[in-house]
């Protein structure tokens, strides 16, 4: 899986707690409902890492998430804590219903959207890295891409039922380069971080 994505710089950073915007969220459920339709892999499961990875990503490419969802660790990765009630009311509203299929062995959950999602609530670039992000998922199973997610710096250092913070998506496991260090230098200096 390559999910690696360019990164603002840090004078880009707004400095505030991203705001959930429930408005977009439920149209982005709706939008990856609709183009994982004949994905046989997408479920429940697949649509938390969909999520997870659109906001974190945008996070990490322009200071700012997509839908500002609040993401917390669960035994199967990164899960948006918001979304059984926005599942449930976009249930209600007749927007969606839940299909249950066998897959392999197991009981998968796909969402099925009544209705086209109002992309007008998006930018052209917040939907083309979602469908990017769909495509790179595009047959890969839930345990795959929750596999993963426990490898993502921001899980491992949430405990069971804690927010993943957007900023984790800055972390790696990666040795430093001496590029990175120069890089970190510089940017240091530019911040006015070093005497």
């Amino acid at each position: 899986m390559d999910l690696q994505y360019d990164i603002f710089e840090p004078d880009e950073l707004g400095g505030m707690m991203p705001q959930f915007e429930p408005d977009k969220f439920k149209e982005l459920v709706l939008h990856v409902a609709e183009k994982c339709m004949e994905d046989p892999t997408f479920g429940a499961v697949k649509l938390n890492k969909i999520l997870y990875f659109a906001d974190f990503f945008a996070y990490a490419d322009w200071g700012a998430p997509i839908t500002g969802a609040t993401y917390m660790k669960a035994p199967r990765g990164p899960v948006p804590r918001e979304l059984v009630s926005v599942r449930d009311e976009l249930i209600n509203g007749g927007s969606i219903c839940i299909r249950k299929a066998p897959y392999h062995g197991y009981s998968q959950e796909r969402i099925v959207p009544t209705r086209e999602a109002n992309l007008a609530v998006f930018t052209a670039k917040e939907i083309a890295l979602v469908d990017d992000i769909i495509q790179k998922l595009w047959g890969i199973n839930a345990a795959d891409i929750s596999d993963y997610t426990h490898r993502l710096a921001g899980w491992r250092i949430a405990e069971d039922q804690d927010n993943i913070p957007y900023e984790s998506v800055f972390l790696s496991d990666e040795a430093l380069t001496q590029d990175d260090v120069e890089r970190a230098k510089e940017l240091s200096s530019k911040l006015g971080w070093l005497d």
